[in-house]
Protein backbone atom coordinates (compact mmCIF):
# COMPACT_ATOMS: atom_id res chain seq x y z
CA UNK A 1 0.00 0.00 0.00
CA UNK A 2 2.98 2.59 0.80
CA UNK A 3 4.79 1.75 -2.35
CA UNK A 4 1.48 2.52 -4.24
CA UNK A 5 0.83 5.82 -2.69
CA UNK A 6 4.53 6.83 -3.28
CA UNK A 7 4.99 5.45 -6.73
CA UNK A 8 1.47 7.78 -7.40
CA UNK A 9 2.99 10.81 -5.98
CA UNK A 10 6.41 10.66 -7.69
CA UNK A 11 3.86 10.40 -10.83
CA UNK A 12 1.78 13.15 -9.34
CA UNK A 13 5.06 15.52 -9.27
CA UNK A 14 6.48 13.94 -12.52
CA UNK A 15 3.55 15.40 -14.26
CA UNK A 16 3.49 18.82 -12.25
CA UNK A 17 7.07 19.29 -14.14
CA UNK A 18 5.73 18.06 -17.47
CA UNK A 19 3.15 20.96 -17.28
CA UNK A 20 5.38 23.75 -15.85
CA UNK A 21 8.24 22.47 -18.91
CA UNK A 22 5.24 22.84 -21.65
CA UNK A 23 4.02 26.21 -20.33
CA UNK A 24 7.52 27.34 -20.86
CA UNK A 25 7.03 26.51 -24.64
CA UNK A 26 9.36 23.17 -24.03
CA UNK A 27 7.03 21.02 -25.91
CA UNK A 28 9.71 17.78 -26.66
CA UNK A 29 11.01 18.46 -23.06
CA UNK A 30 7.33 18.22 -21.49
CA UNK A 31 6.45 15.21 -23.56
CA UNK A 32 9.39 13.15 -22.36
CA UNK A 33 9.51 14.27 -18.78
CA UNK A 34 5.23 13.04 -18.75
CA UNK A 35 6.44 9.70 -20.31
CA UNK A 36 8.62 8.92 -17.68
CA UNK A 37 6.38 10.31 -15.21
CA UNK A 38 3.81 7.61 -16.55
CA UNK A 39 5.74 4.95 -15.90
CA UNK A 40 5.50 4.09 -11.69
CA UNK A 41 1.35 4.47 -11.93
CA UNK A 42 1.69 1.68 -14.57
CA UNK A 43 3.63 -0.33 -12.69
CA UNK A 44 1.18 0.29 -10.10
CA UNK A 45 -1.77 -0.63 -12.46
CA UNK A 46 -0.16 -3.73 -13.47
CA UNK A 47 0.78 -5.24 -10.14
CA UNK A 48 4.52 -5.21 -10.80
CA UNK A 49 5.13 -3.05 -7.69
CA UNK A 50 3.22 -5.69 -6.03
CA UNK A 51 5.43 -7.99 -6.98
CA UNK A 52 8.22 -6.30 -6.16
CA UNK A 53 7.57 -5.53 -2.35
CA UNK A 54 6.35 -9.49 -1.91
CA UNK A 55 9.60 -10.57 -2.66
CA UNK A 56 11.51 -7.62 -0.86
CA UNK A 57 9.78 -7.39 2.01
CA UNK A 58 9.09 -11.43 2.55
CA UNK A 59 11.94 -13.33 4.82
CA UNK A 60 11.14 -16.58 3.29
CA UNK A 61 12.43 -15.35 -0.02
CA UNK A 62 15.56 -13.99 1.41
CA UNK A 63 15.83 -17.46 2.76
CA UNK A 64 15.73 -18.87 -0.21
CA UNK A 65 18.05 -16.41 -1.95
CA UNK A 66 20.46 -16.95 0.84
CA UNK A 67 20.59 -21.07 0.41
CA UNK A 68 20.85 -20.35 -3.85
CA UNK A 69 24.42 -18.34 -2.87
CA UNK A 70 25.32 -21.32 -0.46
CA UNK A 71 24.59 -23.71 -3.31
CA UNK A 72 26.86 -21.27 -5.33
CA UNK A 73 29.57 -21.55 -3.06
CA UNK A 74 29.74 -25.02 -1.88
CA UNK A 75 29.72 -26.30 -5.66
CA UNK A 76 32.36 -23.29 -6.51
CA UNK A 77 34.47 -24.36 -3.65
CA UNK A 78 34.49 -28.19 -4.28
CA UNK A 79 35.03 -27.50 -7.84
CA UNK A 80 38.41 -25.24 -6.54
CA UNK A 81 39.50 -28.64 -4.52
CA UNK A 82 39.00 -30.73 -6.96
CA UNK A 83 41.10 -29.10 -9.34
CA UNK A 84 43.98 -28.29 -6.93
CA UNK A 85 44.09 -32.10 -5.83
CA UNK A 86 44.22 -33.26 -10.10
CA UNK A 87 46.69 -30.22 -10.30
CA UNK A 88 48.80 -31.90 -7.32
CA UNK A 89 50.96 -35.02 -6.32
CA UNK A 90 48.23 -36.50 -4.65
CA UNK A 91 46.49 -36.87 -8.46
CA UNK A 92 46.55 -39.62 -10.67
CA UNK A 93 49.38 -40.20 -12.62
CA UNK A 94 49.28 -39.73 -15.97
CA UNK A 95 49.84 -42.06 -18.90
CA UNK A 96 53.15 -42.29 -20.03
CA UNK A 97 53.62 -41.96 -23.94
CA UNK A 98 53.70 -45.20 -25.68
CA UNK A 99 56.47 -44.30 -27.96
CA UNK A 100 57.44 -41.93 -31.37
CA UNK A 101 55.23 -44.28 -33.52
CA UNK A 102 52.01 -43.46 -31.55
CA UNK A 103 49.80 -40.37 -33.37
CA UNK A 104 49.30 -37.62 -30.74
CA UNK A 105 45.71 -35.98 -31.20
CA UNK A 106 45.44 -33.69 -33.55
CA UNK A 107 43.02 -31.23 -34.66
CA UNK A 108 41.19 -32.41 -37.88
CA UNK A 109 41.81 -29.42 -39.71
CA UNK A 110 45.37 -29.25 -38.88
CA UNK A 111 47.83 -28.48 -41.36
CA UNK A 112 51.13 -30.67 -41.88
CA UNK A 113 53.62 -28.37 -39.99
CA UNK A 114 51.69 -28.32 -37.09
CA UNK A 115 52.37 -31.75 -36.46
CA UNK A 116 56.10 -31.71 -36.28
CA UNK A 117 58.17 -29.85 -34.00
CA UNK A 118 58.43 -26.05 -34.31
CA UNK A 119 60.78 -24.42 -36.69
CA UNK A 120 64.14 -22.71 -35.10
CA UNK A 121 64.09 -19.39 -34.59
CA UNK A 122 66.61 -17.10 -36.81
CA UNK A 123 69.46 -16.17 -34.98
CA UNK A 124 68.93 -12.58 -33.47
CA UNK A 125 72.18 -11.49 -34.99
CA UNK A 126 70.68 -11.46 -38.59
CA UNK A 127 68.16 -8.83 -37.39
CA UNK A 128 71.15 -6.41 -36.84
CA UNK A 129 73.02 -6.99 -39.72
CA UNK A 130 69.77 -4.89 -41.93
CA UNK A 131 69.68 -2.00 -39.09
CA UNK A 132 73.96 -2.51 -39.27
CA UNK A 133 73.71 -1.86 -43.31
CA UNK A 134 70.96 0.83 -43.13
CA UNK A 135 73.49 2.94 -40.44
CA UNK A 136 76.44 2.43 -42.64
CA UNK A 137 74.87 3.31 -45.79
CA UNK A 138 73.85 6.91 -43.63
CA UNK A 139 77.38 6.83 -42.61
CA UNK A 140 76.16 6.50 -39.02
Amino acid sequence: MLAETICSAVSAAGLGIAAVTAYRKRFMAAARITAYALVPVGLVMTGVVEWLTGIVFNPTVWIGFGLLGLAWLILATTRAVERRSLGGAGGPAKKAKAGPSSPEAVAPAASKPSLGPPPPAPAPADDFSDIEAILKKHGI
